[in-house]
């Protein structure tokens, strides 16, 4: 496309995070349609005034739908935080700096690939959590009389944290539009953080101190045994050392157990019928050994859960979510499993055709029975550990089961186009699980 810039186009993305300056004085509503607006002008009108700003490979309303995505992130932010505003300025500050500047030092500035996608840098990555976390933080700042009950703690390091998270989310090898993503998980790691209190983390911290040495050595016996049995890769032991630290440092012995006893749930049934599955091609990759990607997307979600739960007065809700996110995940991974290795016959959730084993979105009878009763038996064992209250079983077990279908089909719909793959899928489904278990909790 003649006339085309990188560069004016970048700017002009960092320079629409400057609106979000107006979030100090406007009322949601009010936000809320001006947002809607931009999201019209963006996709009616912008096209014709500003061509120069769209890719050579932009045509129709695909290559043009991040502009319009933009916009109704931050409409999409406004209406699930309205008494939040600070939380949509940071997330909008996060997304309009940190993306822009990385694509910007990663085009121009010569630096090594990442490790777990080539086609992003280092610099990039670097210039993302500089960006948008500088770019946060002077936002949480500048909000700090529309909610004056803010502790200055959580405008100084919570945008750092955020812009952190998403910037590992902007370098994930998915489809899936940036503008979508990053303050997604930008706005949820914020809203999380700020249910944070200084004095029940200030407690926290000492009993996490005297935790610390057999945190250590629990879990490097337990990564190098993994390891050396062929469960997961070296940096998947890794990984998975860092996350069972955290968990035994954030919730003891009890949240430690429950995450040891979903991975050997999914480590067990990943080695069920590994002969039929290598012979159908569907087996688990790697020999069935679980990397880093599947540790972090079927876990750090319940790890970070961990986390918050020390910084509140009553860590319920935080243990709630803990519970199902790795429920939800084992479960998940148990029907699925059970289902390649013993399944008759195998359905696409979205047309209800026959369709071999292992493909993205299929259930099978088998595999659907054995997902839902280790969804009751984990939230049993939840419970059992103490970690949530006997009350909340069927909640959570209900949950995983809900959440698993709903990423039947998101996999049938979005993982064959390239928009999500397995390991995003599966960080969706932990979210989801989680999400669902509050939401039936609360109706109780």
């Amino acid at each position: 496309m003649p006339g085309f810039s990188e560069i004016r186009r970048q700017v002009v993305h960092i320079a629409a995070g400057a609106c979000a300056l107006l979030l100090r004085w406007l009322t949601w509503k009010f936000a809320a349609l001006l947002a809607l607006a931009a999201l019209v002008f963006n996709g009616l009108a912008l096209p014709r005034l500003g061509p120069a700003l769209f890719r050579p490979g932009d045509r129709g309303a695909v290559g043009r739908s991040g502009i319009v995505i933009y916009p109704a992130s931050v409409l999409a932010l406004i209406l699930c935080l309205p008494h939040r505003l600070d939380i949509v300025a940071i997330a909008w500050g996060i997304l309009a700096a940190g993306d822009g500047c990385a694509t910007l030092v990663g085009a121009h500035v010569p630096s090594a690939p990442l490790p777990w996608n080539r086609a992003k840098s280092v610099g990039g990555m670097i210039a993302f959590v500089l960006a948008g976390g500088g770019a946060g933080v002077a936002l949480a700042c500048w909000m700090r009389p529309v909610v004056p009950s803010v502790p200055i703690w959580f405008s100084l390091a919570a945008p750092l944290v955020a812009a952190l998270v998403a910037g590992l989310v902007e370098t994930t090898p998915i489809g899936l539009n940036d503008n979508i993503s990053v303050p997604a998980m930008a706005a949820l790691t914020l809203w999380s953080l700020s249910l944070i209190e200084a004095d029940a983390m200030r407690a926290a911290a000492l009993l996490m101190h005297d935790r610390l040495p057999l945190a250590i050595g629990v879990n490097l016996v337990f990564a190098w045994a993994a390891w050396r049995t062929h469960a997961v890769t070296r940096s998947g032991a890794i990984v998975g050392w860092l996350i069972g630290t955290t968990m035994w440092l954030t919730t003891g012995p009890r949240g430690w157990t429950m995450l040891a006893v979903t991975f050997l749930a999914a480590a067990v049934t990943t080695r069920m019928g590994i002969r039929r599955k290598i012979l159908l091609g569907i087996a688990e990759a790697r020999g069935g050994r679980r990397g880093p990607g599947n540790a972090i997307a079927n876990t750090s979600l319940a790890a970070w859960a961990g986390l918050i739960s020390c910084g509140l007065p009553d860590p319920t809700l935080a243990r709630i979510a803990l519970v199902a996110a790795l429920t939800t995940a084992a479960s998940d991974t148990v029907a699925s499993e059970i289902g390649k290795a013993w399944g008759r016959r195998t359905w696409l959730i979205t047309s209800m055709r026959r369709v071999p084993p292992g493909t993205s979105g299929a259930l099978s009878l088998e595999g659907t029975v054995a997902g839902v009763a280790s969804a009751a038996a984990l939230a049993g064992i939840g419970a059992a550990l103490g970690l949530v209250p006997v009350t909340t079983c069927v909640a959570i077990a209900m949950a995983a089961v809900f959440a698993a279908l709903v990423e039947s089909v998101l996999g049938a719909t979005l993982e064959g186009p390239g928009l999500l793959n397995n390991d995003a899928l599966n960080f969706v489904n932990t979210g989801l699980g989680a999400a669902f278990a509050l939401s039936l909790w609360s109706l109780r």
